[in-house]
């Protein structure tokens, strides 16, 4: 009798009722609360576990997939670019179509800045490759530590301010001196670079070139002010890829969060220089173009072209780490 009467279940949920009843409300509603405050914790719980596994979980290749796919979408726009401008399709006239209304000192400028710009490049050059034969500043610019770190970024940035504080003058003064003197810093900083290789090296300053080239072929074609208006965004940008290069030092890229901030800090960076490349041409020209002529102080091609300068060199060095991470996960492929 007792067993059918258990297996009806109309009778089953019409006991479980009466017991429910003679239970006290108020031991029910902490019941119910403590199972609440139970379960919330736990979600929470799983919620955090979750989202920092996730977080330092190993790095997979979709960062740098995506990090290669951005890069590869900013090569198609620069290429259409390229097409669009350099075949004149566009409404507005660039430098190239008003060189030739330019006066005699706006053409001087541009070619003055230009030449400083070489210079600096050849200046850093041969300056790395003797610091490379010197053990004593090889030494000294491969040291770890913070302290060596933080050296030979104050000393770039000392002797870049040093170059660009001092008033200009034609022909051969104190400025000029700074400008040798931050060109030679400069090259020493990044002379251990040549421990990857000339090969290496030599792939990496042809398409720096090519990217250099390319990008002010753009910016010469296309109207005069059409990359200028770009320098807000920029500042943004570099904020961002210098926090994921900061970020970077604390956490490796072989966690899901440090690998995507390694590709924003690689890919994101050469992206940013680069548009860099295409608003400091224009603004090179610009200034060229708009300074009075009987200034106090006369048209500075140091400063102009140092701008110019530091972008290459950026982007040099975010192509150089690229080539080699290529290269390193080729060889273990293999």
């Amino acid at each position: 009798m007792l067993s059918r009467l258990c297996s009806n279940t109309r009778v089953a949920t019409s006991l479980f009722r009466v017991a429910v009843q003679n239970v006290p409300q108020k031991q029910l509603v902490l019941r119910n609360m403590a199972r609440s405050s139970r379960r919330a914790e736990t979600l929470r719980e799983t919620r955090s576990e979750t989202l920092r596994e996730r977080l330092g979980a190993p790095a997979g290749d979709g960062a740098f997939s995506i990090g290669k796919g951005a890069l590869a979408g900013g090569a198609a726009l620069g290429l259409g670019a390229l097409c669009f401008y350099g075949m004149g399709l566009s409404s507005g006239s660039g430098a190239i179509d008003k060189h030739h209304l330019w006066p005699k000192y706006v053409k001087e400028r541009i070619k003055t800045t230009y030449l400083y710009f070489g210079g600096s490049i050849a200046f850093t050059a041969a300056s790395a490759a003797a610091a490379f034969r010197s053990p004593m500043i090889m030494n000294l610019v491969t040291r770890n530590g913070w302290m060596a770190v933080l050296g030979t970024i104050a000393a770039m940035m000392a002797t870049g301010t040093l170059a660009q504080s001092l008033p200009y003058q034609p022909g051969f003064g104190p400025k000029q001196l700074a400008w040798m003197l931050h060109a030679g810093v400069v090259g020493a900083v990044i002379a251990p670079i040549c421990l990857l290789g000339g090969p290496l090296l030599t792939r990496a300053a042809w398409y720096t070139a090519g990217v250099v080239g390319g990008l002010s072929t753009v910016a010469v074609c296309a109207p005069s002010e059409k990359f200028l208006y770009i320098g807000g965004p920029l500042a943004i940008g570099l904020g961002v890829v210098l926090a994921s290069s900061v970020a970077t030092m604390f956490l490796p890229p072989t966690t899901a969060l440090g690998a995507g901030l390694y590709s924003v800090s690689l890919y994101g960076g050469l992206l940013l220089f680069s548009a860099f490349l295409l608003y400091d041409t224009q603004r090179i020209i610009k200034k060229a173009e708009t300074w009075p002529l009987y200034a106090s102080q006369p048209y500075d091609p140091i400063n102009a072209s140092l701008e110019l300068y530091m972008d290459t060199l950026n982007v040099f060095i975010h192509i150089v780490t690229i080539l080699l991470e290529n290269e390193s996960g080729d060889k273990k492929k293999r």
